[in-house]
């Protein structure tokens, strides 16, 4: 990290000590704590559920510091993850000091840092959603040489009283600002809190949805992030959710990340952007076009994208996103700038012309396009939803995007499944046909994941147990006809989504 950024960083951690949070070290710990009245140490780590999970220490004396920084502490994992037996239940967690932030929230000055788990020998935890997705990044580093980045688009709707003042248009709310979004400030102060914990952040608005619902109003919003190593992709998001649902309890409003709160009105995706890097260079383009490497990527998402569902759509709430003729994704493709496609090439800044001189001609001369303009370019998985366990599913995208260069007709496979037309326009519907389809449940789900799970499992990126745990928790919904059971009865779909709505 580069000294103006470290200088310019909202986390008070890299701020005070001035250098990268990935070379933090025990003693750098240590000494934040002393010379910044640091009373109370948080470790946090995600459950099984998806949830960031909390245990709370008292700073008694260095002594103490020192030893839960060294050795952490014990856990019962068989109340985090449904995987783990009670006879063998402990674990280990570890503070993994590059993850450490001063709590937004806490009355008491506290120092919190995620955890990684370990086994009773002391080695990471097979199943464990940090150490997942830590093996997936490093065999896709070990097959293909080049680094994986990712980022989220984290959409959430904010539900207050209806005050009828300045109503907004239904379903145009896509970046309306104040007073006809009421919801904008609460989405500055969630940015500013999530870059106190290290996330980093692009921009963020208001979406499409806007709607009014039982005397409430519910406010689509997104916060977008920056392209980062996948491991800290997942952290981010992470933090960025914990810390919208606190801010929203302390305001006295609700949020939700649910996929979907009502028929006709636009759901919640996840939508995850990928690049890939090496020596610092975008490989994701050749000579201005989609370069061979990226379309490798596209081709491993294409093979298994049905699989994917089972990290990123995660109850029976999903699928009712995942419907035709919506900007949900139900057809296994891919296109440019096309918002009907499963992956889409977004825009980028490839176009050879100096914009920012044409838009300021008091620039007297054009500066040409810039690395970093380069360096844009990624693509987007368009399917996932905020029920997602973050962990498995960026585990799951970076295997995904491994496979397609293990794959002989990777090629092959992105040409046939290429699409650069409105694939649900009639006038396309033999090219429709020739599509595969995502799942329309999580039952079905589960069948495309222990179909391909052996694609999952290569190089000891997902354990066994884990995949089996994941296939036994989305069958657990009975869901295989609901869908199709209940889409048309508005009562049973609200009942639905209320026993979803905090899901993730």
């Amino acid at each position: 990290m580069e000294n103006e950024e470290i200088k310019m960083n909202a986390n008070q951690v890299v701020a005070f000590l001035q250098k990268s949070p990935q070379c933090f070290t025990k003693a750098d710990i240590i000494r934040f704590i002393e010379e910044n009245g640091i009373k109370m140490v948080n470790f946090m780590y995600p459950g099984g559920d998806g949830r960031l999970k909390t245990l709370n220490f008292v700073i008694n004396n260095l002594a103490y510091l020192d030893t839960i920084l060294t050795c952490g502490e014990r856990v019962d994992g068989s109340s985090l993850f449904s995987f783990i037996e009670a006879g063998s239940s402990d674990l280990y967690v570890l503070p993994r000091f590059a993850t450490a932030f001063v709590d937004p929230f806490a009355d008491i000055p506290t120092l919190t840092m995620l955890c990684a788990f370990f086994d009773k020998d002391g080695q990471p935890l097979a199943s464990a959603p940090e150490h997942t997705l830590a093996k997936a990044a490093q065999a896709f580093r070990r097959t293909t040489g080049m680094e994986f980045h990712a980022m989220g688009e984290l959409e959430y709707y904010v539900i207050s009283p209806d005050e009828d003042v300045f109503p907004a248009t239904d379903q145009h709310g896509y970046h309306e600002s104040a007073p006809y979004a009421k919801t904008n400030d609460f989405r500055t102060r969630c940015m500013h809190y999530i870059a106190r914990t290290g996330g980093q952040i692009k921009y963020g608005h208001s979406e499409v949805g806007n709607f009014k619902m039982n005397g409430l109003v519910y406010e689509q919003n997104e916060i977008e992030f920056l392209p980062v190593p996948v491991e800290q992709a997942a952290d981010q998001l992470m933090l960025a959710k914990w810390v919208i649902r606190n801010l929203a309890y302390e305001e006295g409003l609700n949020v939700t990340f649910a996929p979907k709160i009502t028929t006709g009105k636009a759901g919640s995706g996840l939508h995850i952007h990928m690049r890939l890097m090496k020596d610092g260079r975008n490989m994701m383009l050749t000579d201005g076009i989609l370069s061979q490497e990226a379309r490798r990527m596209i081709a491993g998402m294409m093979d298994v994208a049905p699989a994917i569902t089972a990290f990123g759509n995660k109850n029976p709430t999903s699928y009712f996103r995942l419907v035709p003729h919506q900007e949900a994704p139900t057809n296994v493709c891919w296109g440019d700038r096309n918002r009907s496609v499963l992956v889409r090439v977004p825009l980028g800044w490839n176009a050879g012309t100096d914009m920012m001189q044409k838009a300021n001609p008091q620039e007297s001369q054009a500066t040409g396009i810039r690395k970093e303009e380069l360096n844009k370019q990624t693509v987007e998985m368009r399917s996932p939803d905020g029920s997602a366990d973050l962990y498995q599913l960026l585990a799951g995208l970076c295997v995904a995007c491994r496979h397609g260069f293990e794959m002989e007709n990777a090629l092959k496979v992105a040409e046939q499944t290429y699409v650069n037309v409105n694939i649900h326009d009639a006038a396309n519907a033999d090219r429709l046909a020739q599509l595969a389809q995502l799942p329309d449940s999580c039952a079905a789900s589960a069948d495309c994941l222990e179909r391909q799970r052996s694609i999952f499992e290569e190089q000891g990126v997902f354990s066994p147990a884990m995949i089996d745990g994941i296939i036994a928790q989305l069958r657990a919904f009975g869901d295989r006809t609901l869908r199709a059971d209940i889409e048309h009865n508005e009562d049973a779909v609200q009942q639905l989504v209320a026993e979803h709505f905090h899901c993730g």
